[in-house]
């Protein structure tokens, strides 16, 4: 299954604990679009959080995230690791 990186960037302060709770509302219903979010990283000075995810397509993941309240501004496909 395909990887995926998404990159939200209005989230300027945002907290440990929600973040926890913004990744929490993805995994509650990512079943229903095929999507495993597997770990989210932020920046609270910059305001950007970035989502690990393995979905079907990136459409897959914005869905999730839209339906969740937090659409991505940006999701990159991971083709090459290292």
């Amino acid at each position: 299954m395909p990887t995926f990186m998404d990159v939200h960037v209005n989230m300027v302060g945002v907290t440990p604990e929600a973040l926890h709770e913004a990744h929490e509302a993805d995994l509650a219903i990512q079943s229903e679009a095929g999507v495993n979010f597997r770990q989210a990283w932020a920046d609270p000075v910059s305001g950007h959080v970035f989502c690990l995810s393995e979905a079907p397509d990136a459409d897959s993941v914005q869905r999730i995230h839209e339906r969740a309240g937090h659409p991505a501004d940006q999701i990159h496909e991971i083709t090459v690791t290292a």
